[in-house]
């Protein structure tokens, strides 16, 4: 069995098959897939999916600093009500992303941090965004660790040495699509370092893997993600679906 630990199945590229995609997924042996909030638009959608699927889609909850402009103030607002609400898996999507547009970069700062004091509050896992920013944001949540935090560094594209900062944080690392791509260097990386820390991704409908690389993502890739990371790691496909698994149970004491 497996867990997909980030999906965005609530977004509308998924509108029209939204049942028949998540259907797939457990076909294909998915039995969770936790669902990263974007901002304060999507909070409606997010709720939607998961309480029509319960038994599968679980919810999270956070600002993704991509979606951080002038009212993240507003923004930040409304998910800390709806934190309190009620019940979410984690706080996320939550980090800083240099990738696209550094104007924001002190807002996002700040709203990364709010959002991880929140979840140490809260008793809540963290999942960090950190394109172009994965030093930075490794350096911010080690300065912020209690000892209490833990959590996954979403979409790690990084190096041997952030590996092990990662590890050392008490952190997990997400494997996704990246892992399939020829020139990603992601399969070179953890060939070469022994990691135990990792779950599995998708980001659907975002980064497929091959042979579907360029089209929408969706959690019944996850084996696909899996083969590859087995051939990388040399570990059967087996001890990969129970390890990733296991992981991803340790960050989410979640029930329903």
């Amino acid at each position: 069995m497996y867990v997909d630990t980030h999906s965005h199945i609530y977004a509308k590229e998924f509108a029209d098959d939204l049942k028949e995609t998540i259907q797939r997924s457990k076909d294909l042996g998915v039995e969770r897939i936790y669902m990263p909030n974007i901002d304060a638009s999507s909070i409606m959608d997010l709720n939607r999916v998961a309480e029509s699927f319960p038994e599968i889609c679980i919810p999270q909850m956070g600002l993704h600093p991509c979606y951080v402009k002038e009212d993240y103030k507003e923004q930040l607002r409304q998910i800390r009500k709806e934190l309190e609400r009620k019940k979410y898996s984690a706080v996320g999507e939550i980090g800083i992303d240099l990738y696209w547009d550094k104007t924001f970069l002190a807002q996002q700062t700040e709203a990364f941090k709010t959002q991880i004091e929140w979840a140490k509050e809260l008793s809540l896992p963290i999942v960090i965004h950190s394109r172009d920013s994965l030093e930075l944001t490794i350096e911010i949540v080690s300065k912020m660790q209690n000892g209490n935090l833990n959590g996954i560094f979403h979409c790690f594209s990084g190096t041997e040495d952030q590996i092990s900062k990662i590890e050392d944080l008490g952190f997990y690392i997400g494997i996704g699509g990246v892992i399939t791509f020829k020139n990603g260097g992601l399969d070179k990386v953890l060939a070469k370092r022994n990691c135990k820390n990792f779950v599995l991704e998708t980001d659907s409908p975002y980064l497929a893997p091959k042979p579907y690389r360029g089209k929408r993502n969706e959690s019944a890739y996850i084996p696909l993600i899996a083969q590859k990371l087995s051939e990388v790691i040399q570990l059967s496909i087996d001890d990969i679906a129970r390890m990733s698994t296991e992981n991803a149970n340790k960050v989410y004491q979640y029930t329903p």
